[in-house]
C-alpha cells in the first residue's frame, strides 16, 4: 500500500511536468506556424515611375508566377517619392524615371546602394483622335500645330522626368516661348496624359511606353520625338534600407531577360538582354 501511494504521488508530480512539456511543444509548433505563414504572406510596398504603370503591372504579373508575394504598387512622381523616402516613407523599392532622384536617396543614406539602370525611356508627343490634330515631328509642322493649340500638357518638370524633358526638347527647338503659356501641368506623367486623352489638353507630351498601351491607342496617336533634343532618360531603381528579401528578388526580376523583353515591348531601351 505505501508503494502504490508513493507511485500516485510520482504520477501526480509528474503531470505538471508533462502538461508544460506539451505546452512548450505547441508553443513551439505555434511560432515555426506563424513564421511560414508570414513567409509566404509577406508584402513589400514599391514606389513606381507613373510612365511605368503598363509595364510595371506586367512585370508584377509575371514575377508572381514564380513567387508567393504581396506587393503594394504605388505609382507617381519619382521628385514626389524621393521626398517621401527622405522623410520615412516605408517603402521598399523605388523604381524612379530617372537617375537624380536615386542618387539624392543614396546620398542621404536611404538606400543600400546606387541601384543599377533597368531601362531607357523615350518621349512622345500625343493628340486625341477627334481633336482633328494630325501629329509630326517636323519642326516647322510641329510649330504649326503648337501655335494652333489652345493647351499643351506636360508634368510638372521639377519633379517628373518627363516633363523636364519635354521642356528640354520645346527649348532645343526654339519652340519654348510658342508653347510656354498655353502649358498644363500634371502632377506626373499619367496624368499630364490623361488631361490629353480626355480632351482636356488638345496635344501633349507623354512617356512612349503610355503611348504605346492599348487603352489609349484607340483613341489617341503619337510621334516618337528625336531623342538627340533632350537628356538621356536613364531610369534608375534602388533598394531602400531594411528592405525584406522579396524585394531583393523582385529588383532582381527586373533585370532579368523576362522583364527586359517586357520593357523592350513598351518602348525602353534596356541595353543587352
Amino acid at each position: 500500500m505505501v508503494l502504490k501511494g508513493c507511485e500516485e504521488n510520482n504520477m501526480l508530480k509528474k503531470r505538471p511536468q508533462v502538461r508544460t512539456l506539451k505546452k512548450t511543444i505547441a508553443l513551439i509548433f505555434g511560432i515555426f506556424w506563424a513564421m511560414a505563414s508570414y513567409a509566404q504572406t509577406q508584402t513589400i510596398t514599391v514606389a513606381v515611375a507613373a510612365n511605368m504603370k503598363d509595364a510595371f503591372t506586367e512585370i508584377e504579373s509575371a514575377f508572381k508566377v514564380n513567387h508567393s508575394a504581396e506587393i503594394k504598387v504605388i505609382y507617381g512622381s519619382s521628385g514626389n517619392f524621393a521626398a517621401q523616402i527622405i522623410n520615412g516613407a516605408p517603402f521598399h523599392l523605388f523604381v524612379s524615371a530617372d537617375e537624380r532622384y536615386p542618387s539624392e536617396l543614396f546620398k542621404h543614406g536611404k538606400t543600400l546602394d546606387e541601384g543599377k539602370v533597368y531601362a531607357i525611356g523615350k518621349l512622345a508627343l500625343l493628340a486625341k483622335n477627334t481633336s482633328g490634330i494630325l501629329l509630326s515631328n517636323d519642326k516647322a509642322e510641329l510649330a504649326r500645330i503648337i501655335a494652333k493649340a489652345n493647351k499643351i500638357a506636360i508634368a510638372k518638370p521639377e519633379v517628373a522626368p518627363y516633363g523636364k524633358a519635354a521642356v528640354e526638347y520645346l527649348k532645343s527647338q526654339g519652340l519654348w516661348d510658342l508653347a510656354k503659356d498655353k502649358l498644363v501641368f500634371g502632377e506626373n506623367i499619367s496624368i499630364a496624359t490623361m488631361y490629353v486623352s480626355s480632351g482636356a489638353a488638345d496635344i501633349g507630351f507623354t512617356a512612349l511606353s503610355l503611348a504605346k498601351s492599348s487603352e489609349l491607342a484607340k483613341d489617341t496617336h503619337f510621334v516618337l520625338v528625336d531623342d538627340k533634343q533632350y537628356e538621356p532618360i536613364r531610369q534608375r531603381m534602388v533598394m531602400i534600407k531594411g528592405s525584406p528579401q522579396l524585394a531583393t528578388d523582385l529588383f532582381q526580376f527586373i533585370l532579368s531577360s523576362k522583364a527586359k523583353d517586357i520593357l523592350v515591348k513598351y518602348g525602353y531601351s534596356v541595353g543587352d538582354r
